[in-house]
């Protein structure tokens, strides 16, 4: 008597569990970088809560070590360094979003017009970004922080003069590539007008690469803010900005707690960022997502 034997047949999920496993999102790096994210965000949305005294309230004796009453010490006027580090990210993060917003906003629409058009307005709009490429991206926003005033607004129009042409320098060389495309074509002989070729046929094809730019550039603003608020270019005192801490802690250089823990802030958003925009990147580029499934 013959025996048949039965193969159990794969589990129709198996497949896709298996690529869901290796998704850029599940990678260490990535999930680090978001939790960090979603850390740093917590603690600007409910600073409040998280902190039981003001950035400014100065209740305590002056250059105290950490300890269990002052988790992080106190600084020079008495003020306790982890509300001011809690209070700091309500200052660093959202104009960091926002210049990123405005920046990636601006040379968007300026490399999409260039690329889009061509000829003297391509070479116009370009000698333009050419010019802010010229200058070191600090000295540049430095100067033009200089030149407004120092204040906290003026710091981030500094950084946004200075981050525009990596945008527009992006789109330029995806529009040019795209320009020329069966649909682009076809979008215009069906009668559809430049501005709405770009918007709707154009925009989804530059959406990904600029998103994961601004997903990086999210840790370069918060960086170059705080630059800035330490050579007193940006935040003035008392704001609590954890550049302006750094700063006062240089200046109290033997009280090592004063600049430590902000300057840990700054570089705990830098990574999260950037570990977050390199896998915006993986995820979003399709022969790159396809080796990590290999």
């Amino acid at each position: 008597m013959t025996v048949t034997e039965s193969v159990p047949a794969a589990p129709a999920g198996g497949a896709r569990r298996d690529r869901a496993a290796r998704s850029p999102w599940r990678q260490p790096l990535a999930l680090v970088g978001g939790a960090l994210v979603v850390l740093w965000v917590l603690i600007a949305v409910l600073a409040p809560l998280l902190a039981p005294q003001g950035p400014l309230d100065q209740l305590s004796p002056k250059l105290l070590e950490p300890s269990g009453q002052h988790l992080f010490g106190t600084d020079e006027l008495g003020r306790d360094v982890l509300n001011r580090v809690i209070y700091g990210s309500r200052v660093s993060l959202p104009l960091a979003f926002l210049l990123v917003a405005l920046a990636a906003v601006l040379g968007s629409v300026v490399g999409t017009v260039a690329g889009f058009f061509g000829g003297w307005v391509d070479g116009a709009l370009m000698r333009l970004a050419d010019l802010v490429f010229a200058f070191p991206g600090i000295i540049l926003a430095m100067a033009v922080a200089a030149a407004l005033g120092p204040q906290l607004r003026n710091a981030v129009l500094a950084v946004v003069v200075v981050s525009w042409p990596s945008y527009a320098r992006l789109v330029r060389g995806l529009v040019l590539s795209a320009r020329n495309s069966e649909y682009v074509a076809a979008s215009r002989l069906l009668g559809s007008s430049a501005f709405r070729t770009m918007v709707v046929d154009l925009r989804p094809n530059i959406a990904g690469p600029v998103l994961v730019m601004a997903a990086l550039d999210v840790g370069n603003a918060v960086l170059l803010l705080s630059g800035l608020s330490f050579l007193g270019l940006g935040a003035q005192p008392p704001t609590a900005e954890w550049g302006a801490m750094v700063a006062a802690g240089a200046a109290n250089f033997d009280r090592w707690w004063v600049g430590l823990f902000p300057g840990l802030a700054i570089l705990t958003v830098v990574l999260a960022f950037n570990f977050v925009g390199d896998t915006l990147r993986d995820a979003l580029d399709p022969r790159t997502a396809r080796a990590i499934r290999e």
